[in-house]
């Protein structure tokens, strides 16, 4: 039977993605003490299906697959750059393919922008609606807001209009750096990558011959 602990892990791999979590809700849902629930929390987070956004809260978030560890949530920018999330929050679970940096004219800037990409950009609202409309996602330098209007388009859209105080290059260069460190991350051996199951493993009985493992290293290469 399995234990409360597995049991609220079970039930936070069940929620839908963007969901918001927290201890009380666990707690009460789970009859199961506040500890319990924080602990439980905290080991999702670790696995990876959950995430824990300032001024945003604990979300379910989708469990990267090994081959994508390189790739960035939405979530993790917002904690990268120290960020505030000012539509869209939906879609913070959600995995950017390349971030673009709007320096320069609209028209140019719009031709390097689509769907799973991040613009970053300034006070520019036309930059920021007409990004969201390509399947981007916003993030607004230098402290800036952006219209009612665009946080209705990005909630509707479930593309996240993120914040931060940081100025373009800067917010550029420390979201290289995470990616460079999930890059490094991706580089550590896991033990499946190395190990042979053992209904698998090729080897001699006692019995055999040399003969025979000439045979065997031939067969399996």
């Amino acid at each position: 039977m399995a234990t409360k602990h597995e049991q609220i892990l079970k039930y936070i791999d069940s929620l839908s993605v963007g969901e918001k979590i927290s201890v009380r809700r666990i707690a009460k849902e789970m009859k199961v003490s506040e500890g319990t629930a924080y602990r439980a929390i905290k080991e999702a987070e670790n696995k990876g299906f959950v995430s824990t956004i300032e001024r945003v809260g604990t979300i379910r978030i989708e469990q990267k697959k090994k081959e994508n560890i390189e790739k960035l949530t939405y979530a993790e920018v917002v904690n990268v750059i120290d960020g505030h999330v000012l539509g869209g929050k939906a879609g913070l679970h959600k995995t950017l393919n390349k971030f673009v940096i709007g320096a320069m004219k609209l028209d140019a800037m719009m031709r390097y922008t689509g769907a799973g990409n991040l613009l970053i950009v300034g006070n520019r609202i036309d930059a920021h609606r007409q990004a969201l409309e390509a399947g981007a996602a916003v993030l607004v330098t230098g402290g800036f807001d952006t219209e009612p209007e665009i946080i209705e388009l990005a909630d509707r859209l479930e593309l996240p209009v993120i914040s931060t105080s940081y100025d373009t290059f800067t917010v550029a260069a420390m979201i290289n750096r995470a990616i460079y460190d999930q890059l490094i991350k991706k580089e550590v051996v896991l033990v499946e990558d190395i190990l042979t199951p053992l209904e698998k493993t090729v080897c001699l009985s006692p019995h055999e011959k040399l003969e025979r493992w000439y045979e065997k290293n031939f067969e399996t290469g």
